[in-house]
């Protein structure tokens, strides 16, 4: 189901067929470095990871992680949308990106939108954002949408440090 258009881009709802590139992009250095090795190792792991996590949230809460393609040629570029995590009061935006379409504007005009629809359609007044906090490209992404660091928490998950940003409508 699509979500959104942007001048470039279009959003998406994650679907099983989309397992070929979340495998890559799940194995991707700057994912694994960045958000964390999720397992996902075969084509049947991506397609469990899209079931068990975007498409049930979608079922769950009727958003989730968007896949980001090109309008031009429908080439999957990326992901962003929003999460709700049992260890965060809001819901958090979340995005990455396959490392060649770093640097033309993907991120910040997919994020851009997703922010406005969760505020517009979504109604959500306050949303969250978490980095490692070495992941410097994200942070001042996040700055330049908006979002202001607020604290550094640990992650339930991993026990990670984490940096949180909010952003208030």
């Amino acid at each position: 189901m699509k979500v959104l258009d942007t001048n470039r881009l279009t959003l998406r709802w994650l679907t099983l067929k989309d397992a070929l590139f979340i495998l890559e992009l799940l194995n991707e250095p700057s994912w694994l470095k960045y958000i964390g090795d999720k397992g996902v190792k075969t084509l049947a792991d991506a397609q469990n990871y899209i079931q068990q996590g975007p498409v049930a949230m979608y079922g769950k809460l009727g958003f989730g992680l968007y896949l980001v393609e090109l309008r031009c040629n429908q080439d999957a570029i990326g992901i962003c949308g929003f999460l709700k995590r049992d260890s965060l009061d809001d819901v958090d935006i979340g995005f990455a990106f396959l490392p060649k379409f770093w640097g033309k504007g993907y991120a910040f005009e997919s994020a851009s939108a997703v922010i406005g629809y969760g505020r517009t359609v979504l109604g959500f007044s306050q949303i969250l954002a978490i980095t490692s906090p070495e992941n410097h490209p994200s942070g001042r992404l996040l700055e330049k949408l908006g979002f202001r660091f607020q604290r550094l928490i640990n992650s339930h998950n991993s026990g990670e440090t984490l940096k949180l940003y909010v952003a208030i409508s």
